[in-house]
């Protein structure tokens, strides 16, 4: 795997959802996705891939409600396998359990979309090497297109035993009300890089990676933010590789007037939508 999600880049480090029943959401991002539980309490699961580091995070809000249309927010978090052998038998696995999901090739990668029992959006994928991304006018080349599942499955035919505790946090991709102010609050704000656009979608990143983050307007402009007892996003990470480029991006974040707070060790920010994401070193 590349460097796109380790220093000097700024990269999405573990992402929160809401769900409605914890037991059952556990009981599926085990036995379907292929995570371990690291921590578990009553109403909060960490679940992991290599024993130690948190990637996802189920919440069970006390007063939850189910996830409503038309609204600002997560349309999918991205897990990012090793290799295409990974994707191979993950593939296998799921058209194992029977589990429904769709698929694609986008030129820079091959992935696999599911949902989870809540609705919350999953897509599991891994990357071609970046020497074969193709660049015109510092934007890649992104489709959607056939994905070559024979292919994939030929890749490998080793038994699944979860995911590959190489896995990261390959990206997020959002739901936004408005594209250009969303757009302004990741570039301006954030420091990230334009990369690739699509009908209503940017896709941003840093260090040259194909993106680390999507926006789009697919649930229509003026989408609101849903209430904060719904299910789906709670908050996603940034992982930065130094304090002075965290303190940077603050200072870049009060000067668009961007809502930002101190917690622990940790700041708080939200995008124009209401996403909120931790900045984090």
């Amino acid at each position: 795997m590349e460097n796109f999600h380790q220093k000097p880049s700024v990269y999405v480090g573990e992402v929160n959802i809401k769900v409605k029943n914890l037991d059952n959401s556990v009981t599926f991002y085990q036995n379907i996705i292929g995570f371990q539980v690291l921590e578990q309490t009553e109403s909060k699961a960490v679940l992991t891939t290599d024993g130690k580091t948190p990637l996802l995070m189920l919440e069970q809000p006390a007063d939850v409600i189910p996830k409503a249309g038309n609204m600002s927010g997560l349309y999918h978090f991205a897990i990012l396998l090793p290799s295409r052998a990974d994707l191979s038998v993950f593939l296998r696995h799921l058209l194992q359990t029977g589990y429904p999901l769709g698929a694609a090739d986008h030129y820079v990668s091959e992935a696999m979309y599911l949902n989870d029992p809540d609705g919350n959006g999953i897509e599991v994928y891994r990357d071609r090497p970046s020497a074969e991304w193709t660049w015109k006018n510092n934007l890649v080349e992104m489709a959607t297109e056939q994905l070559d599942a024979e292919g994939i499955l030929a890749e490998s035919d080793a038994e699944w035993n979860g995911l590959h505790s190489g896995t990261v946090m390959g990206h997020i991709h959002l739901h936004v009300g408005d594209l250009q102010k969303a757009e302004e609050f990741y570039t301006k704000g954030l420091g990230f890089d334009v990369v690739s656009y699509y009908p209503q979608a940017a896709f941003l990143s840093t260090g040259s990676y194909h993106h680390h983050i999507a926006i789009n307007t697919w649930q229509g402009v003026g989408a609101p933010t849903p209430p904060k007892n719904s299910v789906g996003l709670n908050w996603y990470s940034l992982v930065f590789p130094n304090e002075t480029e965290r303190e940077n991006v603050i200072k870049q974040l009060q000067q668009l007037g961007a809502p930002l707070k101190q917690e622990a060790d940790y700041y708080v920010t939200n995008d124009p939508s209401g996403n909120q994401i931790r900045l984090v070193v």
